[in-house]
């Protein structure tokens, strides 16, 4: 990963960034659709917001909680 670009990939970074944005925040209460909308609006991420999913919003989902726990 670049250190200036993020895709859908680096799932752990994402959440990273997400955390430090907000780390007061539970992850657990937020929609789908509202962590996708805090995904694309993080510095420097270049992905399609077309190509995320499921499967990928809850990947990031579980990273961001154990950055919580951590």
């Amino acid at each position: 990963m670049s250190a200036d670009k993020l895709t859908w990939s680096d799932v752990h970074e994402i959440a990273f960034r997400l955390f430090e944005a907000e780390p007061d925040l539970d992850p657990l209460t937020l929609r789908f659709t509202d962590l996708r909308q805090k995904i694309i609006s993080l510095e420097g991420f270049t992905s399609d917001p077309k190509d995320s999913n499921e499967g990928i919003l809850e990947a990031i989902q579980m990273a961001w909680i154990d950055e919580r726990e951590d």
